[in-house]
């Protein structure tokens, strides 16, 4: 039975999950991963030159900006989960250390269902996948500090 409420952190006995922080740390993570997202793009040109070379794969970039605002919504609530995951898993000390990690582990995670998924099911070559794999990679590890700087249990 999944209990929420007061409860405490079983990664740290007597630690209580603080859901305010919680809040506050999936919305600064929110926005670490979108600044990270457009400087990496700013940064890394060839990475979008290489996303042009699948015009069949991918939406124009004003057709993208229609339905932007679901991935914006989805993304958040992946960060919350993380979050979550984060207050639920914290151990004494935690911090930014352990919110690296964590989003390490996600990291990995995101590669291997979403990207490598990606390159076998899509028509996309080797060097988008290995861009995105590198990319979404750090994305996650910033998220996860971001989550580990501000969260603090109750």
């Amino acid at each position: 039975m999944l209990e929420f409420c007061g409860e405490s952190s079983p990664g740290s006995a007597g630690v209580t999950v603080n859901y305010n922080r919680i809040a506050l740390a999936s919305l600064g993570a929110m926005a670490a991963y979108f600044v990270y997202g457009f400087a990496m793009f700013a940064a890394w040109p060839s990475m979008k030159t290489e996303f042009m070379k699948y015009p069949n794969v991918y939406r124009p970039k004003d057709e993208m900006m229609k339905v932007m605002p679901y991935g914006m919504v989805a993304i958040l609530i992946a960060i919350v989960i993380v979050a979550i995951l984060n207050a639920k898993i914290y151990t004494v000390g935690g911090g930014i250390v352990s919110g690296i990690y964590l989003g390490a582990l996600i990291g990995l995670f995101s590669v291997c269902t979403f990207v490598i998924h990606n390159y076998i099911n899509l028509n996309i070559g080797l060097t988008l996948t290995i861009y995105q794999s590198i990319a979404y990679f750090i994305q996650w590890v910033i998220v996860g500090a971001a989550i580990g700087l501000i969260y603090k249990p109750s």
